[in-house]
């Protein structure tokens, strides 16, 4: 059995969309123990969102990108999660914040199809 390679940019992004959750939701939702249900339902989303981008390790953020390949409501959800959880990251994840800032500036290729 192959295992599939993940850049390490995706590991990245995964990585600060779970920790953005983490701090919303313990911070929101009063979780104590991992995420709630609610959460953990959008991290999944999120994390099958990126899996199937068609960008891949090219990915602008989500913000950058002209492909909206999250459903509207959950679209709305993330922006509270990264409204809140954004300007913590700094202090909790300044790597994975500075990151995320620095790949907000890439812009999105143009997909050959």
């Amino acid at each position: 059995m192959r295992t599939q390679h993940i850049h390490p940019r995706f590991k990245r992004e995964r990585r600060t969309v779970a920790a953005m959750l983490q701090i919303y939701c313990s911070d929101q939702h009063a979780s104590t123990d991992g995420l709630c249900s609610e959460c953990a339902e959008m991290l999944a989303y999120a994390e099958q969102r990126l899996a199937n981008c068609p960008y891949q390790e090219q990915k602008p953020t989500c913000a950058n990108c002209p492909i909206h390949c999250y459903r509207k409501e959950m679209r709305e959800q993330m922006r509270v999660v990264m409204r809140y959880a954004g300007p913590r990251m700094l202090l909790r994840h300044p790597f994975l914040a500075i990151a995320h800032l620095v790949d907000g500036v890439r812009k999105a290729p143009n997909l050959q199809r």
